[in-house]
């Protein structure tokens, strides 16, 4: 046998291979039931002399050749060994050829191998099996802590998107509300929007922490349960050598006759290194692994975002309060992590006390104790790491915030008379603690809104001086928010900025030309300058310049009926009335779904059908007729025939565009009209991702490299493959090499 160059460890060669590394241990600890059976079986042959201890190594000479492959490399090697066998099989093979010279056993040494070899291997088996459960137990609990950490991620993302399709809400609140109530919708939605802002950073940060727990997960927690189950089975390597060294040395002392072959198997026995079998089943079970994908920032559907932390002030206040918690926690949490990391540090070393059999203390009993101390290092880890993170995330983008932060010393108080919060001013219920007060200047304020409050503590007041800043607090946080800009030159005013991303909610708003122009219609360019309202459209308040977003028509089938058959008839036989509205194509639109048309820009038309609220019309070029994006059209108020005069635009021009030019620029060349949005309605695309690389061998299959993406035709209909779709062309891929993916 070839001689130990390296000390192969399972944790740091075989990454996250913790059940094939189990099933290769539980086999070899198995398979000690077979030996000390065969050691029984061979106690009643021996005094049958030397015909039947024969026919028993013979028998077994066959068992052994059966399992070589499973006990020397396990079940499922990546790498076939042929004929190559373990060194633990090669020592048991040189067992059995040394038993078959020894044909003359006597009867005292059957029953010496009951009680001595026998019994004991069965007591060992026991023992063993005992801590590969444990093991499995433990690394069980870690793929839980691990899955557990991959659902508060999600919930955290949950939390997101509901935020997020609250944002939306207030927008559309904002948008439909009256004059009136339109500042008080407008605040509610700037509200929300900072709301947003705190759970969206929330959530990058449990990204860190759930990447960084992974990373612990992979690379210490599993290694480590793998570790352990290489030192068990090298244990088992090493009792069994042990068993065996014993059973040579009793038949070396009754069989004389045979003390050459018992004396080669006492000298090969020793050179069956517990670590040779590792190192071949790591050869042959070694394959390509990589950590799995660090998480990333997903937008949320409803708000499209991007992954930059938000860092205006009202953010601010919240990583100041997050930074100043989480620092405090740090140096806590790192002192009790490093006090339980010696304590498992001094079980370990009692553990392997045990082994060298220095202590006769139960190893099983310190393995549990060992693997409950492990979970609680965990426990105190994963808050630790969290603390760190957070702490390293925050001040990577905005600096160490806590420098100079007056932090209010708040308690968690019960308010037994009614009380409202200090930063929102709306009333804390309940009885049980539901929220704060600080202890030094009495500011109160809910439990949510802890994060939220600045720290500006002015230090410990007098009962007047609280007084005092409690009626200025409620006064300011019961105050709207008047959100003021600078008004265009012509006396306009403008909405507030908002801070949105386009999104599909957005985009398919719509634009209804056949009702009262809001103050969203208001929009300025830095080329063209304002765009005025009708006179009749009443002030707004003076608002932050407006985010210009795309206007997209919604679908036409869903929401504007065809003319019946006669009507159409007689429209197109008839020439138009006189009543009928008139109008021109702002940009050239082309037909894209049924009941449509293509219009060029500039084009005269007369409306057949306005816009009901849907975003369409259905207009009459020459003969022909059909729906058009009431954004692509200007309407021109009807006229009488027997007068004709100069038409007046019941609308102002669109000034929202999907193109980045100015208006001067458009007018150079062939303006873009206003992105279309996708069918509402239209079935939700199923994509697939490649869990594994695959080579077509044909033209009818794709190609498929780890991680590539396709969209979902058919599934699997018990043929294996399933058909997916990639740039337009469909092909079938194996239906087990893919995963839906929402």
């Amino acid at each position: 046998m070839a001689e130990v160059e390296y000390a192969p460890q399972f944790g740091a060669e075989l990454k996250d291979a913790f059940k094939p590394v189990n099933a290769w241990v539980s086999l070899g600890i198995g398979w000690l039931e077979e030996i000390q059976q065969f050691y029984r079986d061979r106690s009643v042959i021996e005094k049958e002399y030397a015909a039947k201890l024969t026919a028993l190594c013979r028998k077994y000479q066959d068992r052994k050749a059966k399992k070589s492959t499973s006990l020397s490399v396990g079940d499922t090697p990546a790498l076939t060994p042929g004929s190559l066998e373990s060194a633990s099989l090669t020592t048991w093979t040189t067992q059995l050829t040394a038993i078959e010279a020894e044909a003359t056993e006597r009867d005292k040494f059957g029953s010496d191998l009951v009680y001595q070899i026998a019994e004991p291997l069965k007591n060992a088996a026991a023992r063993l099996e005992e801590l590969r459960k444990n093991h499995a137990d433990y690394a069980a609990k870690l793929e839980k802590e691990r899955d557990s950490t991959y659902g508060d991620l999600k919930k955290v993302k949950g939390k997101y998107d509901g935020v997020c399709q609250e944002v939306e809400n207030r927008r559309k609140k904002t948008e439909s509300s009256f004059d009136h109530g339109k500042q008080k919708a407008a605040a509610a939605y700037q509200h929300q929007i900072l709301e947003m802002n705190n759970v969206k950073n929330t959530y990058l940060i449990t990204i860190n922490v759930t990447n960084k727990l992974k990373e612990k997960y992979y690379h210490e927690y599993v290694p480590e349960v793998l570790d352990g189950l290489q030192d068990l089975n090298e244990t088992r390597v090493s009792n069994l050598n042990a068993i065996w060294t014993h059973a040579a040395q009793l038949e070396k002392g009754m069989l004389t006759k045979n003390g050459q072959h018992v004396s080669h198997l006492i000298s090969e026995i020793p050179r069956n290194e517990p670590r040779l079998d590792s190192m071949m089943f790591i050869r042959h079970n070694i394959v390509n692994w990589q950590d799995p994908v660090d998480m990333q920032f997903e937008p949320s559907p409803i708000w499209h975002d991007d992954a930059a932390m938000i860092t205006d002030e009202t953010a601010k206040v919240f990583l100041r309060n997050l930074l100043t918690k989480s620092k405090g926690q740090m140096k806590e949490l790192k002192a009790d992590a490093d006090k339980r990391r010696r304590e498992v540090e001094n079980v370990k070393r009692i553990r392997q006390s045990v082994r060298d059999g220095k202590d006769q203390r139960d190893e099983v009993d310190v393995v549990r104790s060992l693997f409950a101390m492990q979970e609680d290092l965990h426990m105190m880890d994963r808050k630790r790491l969290t603390a760190e993170v957070e702490t390293s995330t925050i001040t990577s983008v905005v600096g160490d915030l806590s420098f100079g932060a007056k932090n209010h010393n708040f308690r968690t108080q019960t308010f037994k008379i009614p009380t409202n919060c200090d930063l929102c001013g709306e009333r804390i219920w309940g009885l049980s603690a539901k929220g704060f007060d600080c202890r030094d200047c009495g500011y109160t304020c809910h439990s949510k809104c802890e994060m939220k409050v600045p720290a500006e503590c002015p230090g410990e007041q007098s009962k007047e001086e609280k007084k005092k800043l409690k009626v200025e607090r409620q006064e300011k946080a019961s105050a709207t928010p008047v959100i003021e800009t600078p008004s265009s030159p012509n006396g306009v005013s403008e909405l507030p900025a908002l801070s949105r991303k386009d999104t599909m909610s957005s985009l398919s708003s719509g634009y209804a030309a056949s009702k009262s122009v809001s103050a969203l219609s208001i929009a300025q360019t830095p080329e063209t300058g304002p765009v005025e309202l009708p006179a009749s459209t009443p002030a707004v308040k003076k608002a932050t310049p407006a985010r210009r977003n795309r206007i997209v028509a919604p679908p036409p089938e869903r929401y504007v009926s065809a003319p019946a058959p006669d009507e159409q008839a007689s429209s197109l036989g008839s020439s138009r009335t006189s009543s009928e509205p008139r109008g021109t194509m702002l940009y050239s639109y082309d037909a894209h779904g049924e009941d449509e048309i293509a219009v060029e820009e500039g084009r005269d038309l007369t409306v057949v059908q306005p816009d009901d609220g849907s975003g369409w019309v259905r207009v009459r070029v020459g003969t022909q007729s059909g729906l058009v994006p009431a954004s692509y059209v200007e309407i021109i108020s009807p006229t009488p025939a027997t007068s004709p005069g100069p038409t007046t635009s019941t609308r102002p021009e669109s000034t929202y565009s999907t193109s980045s030019a100015s208006l001067a620029n458009s007018l150079i060349g062939k303006r873009r009209g206003p992105a279309v949005a996708p069918k509402r309605g239209a079935k939700k695309l199923q994509y697939v991702i490649a869990l594994y690389d695959y080579e077509a061998r044909s033209d009818a299959e794709w190609s498929m490299a780890e991680g590539d993406k396709f969209v979902l035709v058919n599934r699997d209909s018990g043929n294996g493959w399933s058909d997916v779709e990639k740039g337009g062309v469909t092909k079938s891929v194996p239906a087990n090499y893919i995963e839906e993916v929402s």
